[in-house]
């Protein structure tokens, strides 16, 4: 059987659910055109399924786990200002970079969540933390989706990976494929774009 599914997903508790899908078998389209309700699902919640393959890219990714659910895109400039430190600003919202050996966590073995200091997302947990000898913090993974990276051409001759908050677009640095197993990869990130929690 082939099945062609579009989903949209919504963490808005008012919204309602929807779906749309198209069998070639006619029994299984009867099934869906019953009512939500019919199979237990409670109507004030909405989610959606995109079939293998399907172009995802302007969708936030399933499994980023945020502190709120606030539009940061709608937060002014000069609000980031007020909630930040001139150091913090200048990093997160200028794409800064904190000198080596001198941020508040680049030595840091106490065990815990790093998040987001501009929304509060968790972002690496202390054990994928490891010393890279670079003076920066460094870890091998973040947590679930919530740090993606997007190409960086501002050194016009050493292309970069930048990894940013998926949540609120916060830069924390550059990834690099010199890191340790498992991943292979290297987060290096900005003290000042991280808050630690301890456990």
């Amino acid at each position: 059987m082939v099945i062609k599914s579009s989903i949209s997903t919504s963490t808005n508790a008012s919204s309602f659910i929807s779906w749309k899908t198209q069998f070639q078998n006619p029994v299984n389209s009867k099934l869906l055109a019953l009512p939500a309700a019919a199979f237990g699902v409670p109507k004030r919640v909405s989610f959606s399924l995109r079939a293998m393959g399907s172009s995802a890219s302007s969708q936030r990714p399933d499994n980023i786990q945020e502190a709120g659910k606030v539009d940061y895109t709608s937060v002014a400039d000069d609000e980031w200002k007020k909630r930040l430190t001139a150091e913090q600003y200048y990093i997160t919202r200028q794409k800064g970079t904190e000198r080596a050996f001198t941020g508040e966590y680049w030595n840091t073995k106490t065990p815990g969540t790093y998040h987001c200091i501009c929304c509060d997302t968790p972002l690496f947990e202390s054990f994928t933390k490891f010393d890279s000898g670079t003076g920066w913090p460094s870890y091998y993974q973040p947590v679930g989706s919530n740090v993606k990276s997007k190409l960086d051409l501002s050194i016009i001759f050493m292309p970069r990976q930048e990894v940013v908050c998926a949540v609120c677009d916060a830069h924390l640095g550059h990834v690099f494929d010199d890191g340790p197993p498992p991943t292979g990869k290297r987060y290096c990130i900005n003290s000042a774009s991280l808050k630690l929690k301890p456990k």
